[in-house]
């Protein structure tokens, strides 16, 4: 059980901050009376599609209101597989060491727009939904990233072989271009009929090209084979034909460069609703504090939330390494999340693709310790993220 201070603080933030709440363990349908998010006499956020269901801009708001009391903790793939199990209902490498599902369910939508995926066979497009469904049921925060594979060459996201593909995908015209465009109808469609048990359009947080400040080869939309026009360019085409063609509204848009280049190719204020960063530090604490306070000092200048989008260390063997690692850098912080990647399906246990805790791992009782903290959000701890707050307005 957790500590009946870190209960208290919870309670009055949701008290004082959210006026609807919702457990866990379910969603029930709640009246909507403020749907703008706010009276516009506090804090004014600004939305890049002004079209977002009221869900979607709540979400906004909510993202930016809980970095001033914590940070969500979440996982890739969490709801999907782990270390010595897959597609199994309701199972979760996070709750099976503490009880409780993360914040965040994090997860590659590429299956759906390509056809490709990092994750396995037994992962479909439908076990995707399914999950992504349930953990809105929840209450839990939902963020795609998209390992697309290269429409110019055949390649995968990884490859990197020609420096034309952003540049044919923004010919107009080009073969390039419709079958870029066609795995975009794929997520429009995806999307559109994406909802929760409550009827309503289920957001979520979008985070493609990322990792696309890294200095060295990486994938075919990277620093390597874009120019600063090119990337900018395929940036705002992606979003722009999303919303505008589309008309997706439940999609908020995240960028996520590699650790602390945050404004390196930045797309414009008008094109990015959440600053992320992918942060593979290591144990070097002095690094990854630097990026955090890199990451928060843009979010709270340009009034965007923020958080890690990706961080951990492969294999890691630390007993400490949560409350060591991740908790103490991120105290006195002002970032949404943190998100490690995923723990590979390995049931022999013979690799070491894990990036999180899973039951028996040595930090496991370090992480049950970093659960317990005053600042940690995982989803028994969330307000409603889709609920209204009257002091945030999002236009």
């Amino acid at each position: 059980m957790k500590n009946g201070y870190k209960k208290i603080l919870k309670a009055l933030y949701i008290i004082t901050a959210i006026p609807f709440i919702f457990s866990c363990s379910g969603k029930e349908d709640r009246p909507n009376p403020n749907p703008n998010g706010g009276d516009g006499s506090g804090t004014t956020l600004s939305i890049v599609n002004k079209n977002a269901t009221n869900e979607t801009k709540n979400l906004l708001a909510n993202l930016w209101a809980i970095q001033e009391k914590g940070t969500m903790f979440g996982h890739q793939a969490d709801l999907m597989y782990g270390r010595t199990w897959i597609n199994e209902d309701g199972r979760s490498d996070t709750k099976d060491v503490c009880g409780d599902y993360p914040a965040v369910f994090a997860f590659d939508i590429a299956r759906v727009m390509d056809g490709y995926s990092l994750d396995y066979d037994q992962i479909t497009a439908g076990v995707l939904k399914k999950c992504m469904v349930e953990a809105y049921d929840r209450g839990m925060v939902l963020m795609a990233c998209a390992h697309l594979h290269n429409p110019l060459t055949g390649g995968t996201a990884w490859d990197d072989s020609s420096n034309e593909v952003a540049k044919e995908i923004l010919t107009e015209g080009s073969a390039t271009q419709i079958k870029f465009e066609g795995w975009l109808d794929n997520l429009a469609d995806f999307m559109k009929e994406l909802k929760g048990s409550d009827g309503k359009l289920i957001p979520v947080i979008f985070r493609p090209f990322h990792e696309h400040t890294q200095s060295y080869s990486w994938s075919w939309w990277g620093y390597t084979c874009t120019t600063e026009a090119e990337f900018i360019g395929l940036w705002r085409f992606t979003v722009n034909y999303l919303i505008k063609t589309k008309s997706v509204n439940n999609l908020l848009f995240a960028i996520s460069p590699q650790d602390s280049d945050i404004l390196c190719r930045w797309p414009g204020d008008d094109y990015v609703d959440f600053i992320g960063a992918d942060c593979y530090q290591g144990t070097d604490i002095t690094a990854f504090v630097s990026h955090l306070k890199t990451l928060q000092s843009i979010s709270q200048e340009k009034k965007k939330p923020c958080g890690v989008t990706e961080t951990g260390i492969q294999g890691f063997r630390i007993s400490d390494y949560w409350t060591r690692y991740i908790l103490a850098p991120l105290t006195g912080r002002k970032i949404s999340m943190i998100i490690t990647w995923r723990n590979a399906y390995d049931p022999l246990q013979h690799g070491d693709e894990y990036f999180s805790v899973y039951k028996g791992h040595i930090s496991q009782a370090d992480f049950v310790k970093y659960y317990n903290s005053d600042i940690s959000y995982f989803c028994n701890d969330l307000p409603n993220m889709y609920a209204p707050i009257s002091e945030i307005a999002v236009e």
